[in-house]
């Protein structure tokens, strides 16, 4: 006879993983918004000892 499908354990595992998935693309994005910035504030630091 076969197993009863654990629909509610599938579930949680497809969550899990999409949620990990969405962690991991939020915080690529933050990093990449960081150095950006980062960037700009260095630039405008270094135009300002220039002048």
């Amino acid at each position: 006879m076969a197993k009863k499908p654990n629909y509610g354990q599938e579930r949680r595992d497809r969550d899990r993983i999409k949620a990990a998935k969405k962690a991991e693309k939020q915080n690529a994005k933050a990093e990449k918004t960081g150095r950006t910035t980062k960037d700009n504030e260095s630039t405008e630091v270094k135009e300002s000892e220039a002048k």
